[in-house]
């Protein structure tokens, strides 16, 4: 087995998940997802991208098959252990709002003892790593921020404790465009400083392609492609054809604008005010 892959990353093997009634969600899926990449899993609603993501926390435990994270099967370790080697992002952040956004972001190292002058520290970079003020922000409540800020502020929660592993099921789909690009870019230039080992479940190709170093197209539970993004535009497979018609059926000369665009600047999303 390749070391990246033992010492930090992800191994699916023959990963099979069936519901009561006989479904199959996922068909023997079988990838290596190396230390410090980002991969994109790729496809439509009920394609088992976020159900394959919840087998590496463990949320999901596949009827056949093994996950190993860093080397370790999921189902064997302690599950406290191994989700707080995993950072975890959705789409509606999870926040308590009842919570502070401090106590928000430092609840896990709270609850793993951390003394609460050093936990506050910790906080206050972590907000910064994500674009936030902490003295502005620190003392405020989920519903007083933004749908980005809110985001920002999930994305510093899941990175608390040093995760190795992070993973996004459709952080930014709740956004809207211009706030939802301007996150991607605060993130890809925030996975540029930081490694981890990174699995982002999302429906658009150009977030796929802009974030991730590779792209995993799934289809009724199975893997159908398998690319590095550079390859994907050019791809002549017919499940990525098909993805690359739907999503610029207008005409659209492809990826590169939205990358550039992107790439000018993140102002905007509210960093100074609730939007």
């Amino acid at each position: 087995m390749v070391s990246s892959v033992a010492e930090g990353g992800v191994v699916f093997s023959e990963v099979r998940y069936r519901l009561p009634d006989g479904r199959e969600l996922l068909r023997g899926v079988s990838l290596e997802i190396g230390e410090g990449t980002t991969t994109a899993l790729l496809g439509r609603s009920g394609s088992g991208k976020t159900t394959l993501l919840r087998t590496v926390n463990a949320l999901v435990g596949p009827s056949s098959g093994k996950v190993e994270v860093a080397g370790r099967r999921s189902g064997d370790a302690d599950v406290v252990g191994l989700r707080r080697g995993i950072g975890y992002v959705i789409q509606e952040t999870g926040l308590f709002p009842h919570m502070t956004i401090e106590r928000n972001v430092g609840l896990a190292l709270e609850l793993a003892g951390q003394a609460a002058g050093r936990r506050r520290g910790r906080v206050d970079d972590l907000l910064q790593m994500v674009g936030l003020d902490a003295g502005e922000f620190r003392e405020r409540y989920p519903w007083q921020l933004s749908g980005g800020q809110r985001q920002r502020v999930g994305l510093a929660r899941a990175l608390a404790t040093d995760p190795a592993v992070l993973l996004m099921d459709e952080p930014f789909g709740a956004l809207d465009p211009i706030t939802r690009a301007e996150m991607q870019t605060m993130l890809r230039e925030l996975l540029g400083r930081v490694r981890k080992t990174v699995l982002i479940v999302t429906h658009d190709l150009d977030e796929a392609l802009y974030l991730a170093g590779r792209v995993v197209f799934l289809q009724d539970g199975a893997v159908v492609a398998d690319l590095a993004s550079g390859e994907v535009m050019g791809s002549g497979l017919g499940a990525v054809q098909e993805y690359v018609r739907a999503v610029h059926r207008a005409g659209s000369s492809g990826t590169g604008q939205g990358r550039g665009d992107r790439e000018q600047g993140t102002a905007g999303d509210g960093v100074g005010g609730a939007a």
